[in-house]
């Protein structure tokens, strides 16, 4: 199959009156060796049903056909929904079948299909609770790479006792193991952004517990890093109502009150959810 290249992703855009949208985070990849690259990335088999958000113009999605039994594309922005049809008519040698829904990736709440593997090249603005949401959303998601910003996929792959681990390394932990996968260069997009960009492979496992406690424990860790340089019984005082009452709980959780929410896995604050506030 013959990807999309620079000029024919200009050639689509300038079709459709098209000038990229930096508030939908929109920058086309124009590389058709970085789209095969990803695919590989991901593990994509003939059994797998790829979900991908964003598709924009349809680089990453011919890649994604040349492998998958089927792809499923979410795109917010009218005008891309729409002609992406077209494009996969004209392009896809496969017999991989495709199609594309025009919603919010954030709203979405079912698909034709249940999505096995996720490769998304996400808008940087709403990376994470895109990211977040398709985890919760959809079980059936095993594996997936998503590309983003290079900050925020240092975030995502953090480990504990790092600057960067924070709130979104420990969400999205409950659900998977995240992993850095490698750096994406500027040039292959269009327009070229203001910064850089990496890859995040992620690996589902068992969710620790149930719906509920998922819901406090997030609880625990927003309080946590909210001050992300206060000890645990302060930090955590506004839910149990002092900072006395927190490190009674701490203590019971087996969690020494003085540590700092950097220090902990997300099955720390599971456990001191699982005591109750």
């Amino acid at each position: 199959m013959t990807l999309l290249g620079a000029a024919e992703i200009r050639e689509l855009a300038e079709e459709l009156g098209i000038k990229p949208a930096k508030s939908l985070g929109q920058n086309f990849v124009i590389d058709a060796n970085v789209c095969r690259k990803i695919v590989r990335t991901a593990g994509v088999t003939s059994s797998d049903v790829a979900l991908e958000i964003g598709p924009g113009l349809g680089s990453l999605t011919l890649a994604l056909l040349e492998e998958a039994k089927s792809v499923i594309a979410v795109e917010i922005d009218e005008r891309l929904a729409t002609r992406l049809p077209q494009t996969v008519a004209v392009h896809n040698e496969s017999a991989a079948t495709f199609s594309v829904i025009h919603q919010d990736a954030l709203h979405l709440k079912s698909l034709p299909e249940a999505p096995t593997v996720l490769v998304a090249n996400l808008p940087y603005n709403v990376s994470v609770p895109v990211l977040l949401h398709l985890l919760e959303i959809f079980p059936t998601l095993k594996s997936g790479v998503v590309m983003v910003q290079a900050e925020v996929a240092d975030r995502l792959a953090a480990k504990p006792g790092t600057k960067e681990y924070g709130i979104p390394s420990v969400k999205a932990a409950w659900w998977a193991d995240l992993h850095g996968a490698g750096s994406i260069s500027r040039s292959i997009f269009w327009p070229v952004p203001g910064v850089d960009s990496k890859l995040v492979s992620f690996s589902r496992h068992q969710p620790l517990g149930e719906e509920a406690l998922r819901l406090k424990t997030f609880t625990l860790i927003d309080a946590a890093f909210a001050q992300r340089r206060k000890m645990l019984r302060s930090a955590l005082s506004s839910i149990y109502g002092s900072s006395g009452a927190a490190e009674k709980v701490l203590i019971e959780a087996g969690i020494d009150p003085t540590l700092r929410g950097e220090s902990l896995l997300v099955n720390d604050f599971y456990t001191i959810a699982r005591i109750g506030f």
